[in-house]
């Protein structure tokens, strides 16, 4: 049996493997990735990513062959990597910097104290801001060294590795749910079938339940058919994108 040959790494994906994964979105993007497709689509410039600083931007200017360009100060300055810290007397345990941390590098649960892994965080302080306690800061870990003089290639590939899981078990878990909400639906839709309406009143209501319980079923649907299509897309980067 043949086996196939992997499709050779696109644009994106060689864009991507030279950003520094932080997730942090100073690029004005919602992460590495997206910031490598706009890259590679021309709507982006290669000088946006403060935590790549301008080894960041050297390093894409020789894939592209473009010209060396200073840092946008409209997405921030280069600095020395930070990582996060929590004030665990603070800590109301809200939950809001796990959520918003991009790589899994805050533990805690409901109501518990939070702590930060700092081997694992990035820096990307996106935690900081939900905090409604202010209980969260980011130290200079690297001394004068910024950039990729402050990160290495295997940190970048560890952060992206934990990023991905992270999206893929966020997907899991929101198909999950929607699964249990439709099922949900389905059992109250045949509850409502089986009613039997003494007057024209009841018979109003019970049409009432069932238009409401439809439509929610059909919102769910479509919202399904959406992710499903979005995935395939997202397995088959290179294929051609439909017309608006």
């Amino acid at each position: 049996m043949t086996v196939p040959l992997p499709a050779p790494p696109s644009l994106a994906d060689q864009i991507e493997d030279l950003l520094p994964q932080t997730q942090c979105t100073k690029c004005g993007y919602s992460g590495c990735r997206p910031y490598a497709e706009a890259i590679a689509a021309g709507s982006a410039d290669i000088n946006q990513c403060p935590p790549g600083g301008a080894q960041g931007i050297m390093r894409l200017a020789n894939l592209l062959g473009k010209k060396v360009i200073p840092l946008n100060p409209v997405n921030g300055l280069e600095r020395p990597r930070s990582v996060a810290y929590i004030d665990e007397s603070l800590c109301i345990g809200c939950t809001l910097c796990i959520q918003a941390c991009p790589v899994d590098a805050i533990v805690g649960a409901a109501k518990q104290m939070h702590t930060v892994v700092t081997d694992l965080c990035t820096g990307c302080d996106l935690c900081v801001a939900p905090c409604p306690v202010d209980c969260i800061v980011m130290y200079p870990v690297s001394g004068d060294a910024t950039g990729w003089n402050a990160w290495s290639q295997a940190e970048a590939d560890a952060a992206r590795a934990r990023h991905d899981a992270r999206t893929q078990r966020l997907r899991r878990e929101t198909e999950e749910n929607e699964a249990r909400l439709a099922a949900k639906a389905v059992a109250k839709m045949q509850e409502v079938t089986q009613e039997v309406p003494a007057t024209p009143d009841e018979q109003a209501e019970k049409e009432r339940k069932r238009a409401i319980i439809a439509a929610a079923m059909e919102r769910a649907r479509a919202k399904a058919a959406a992710s499903a299509e979005a995935k395939s897309e997202a397995l088959a980067p290179n294929a051609p994108k439909k017309d608006a």
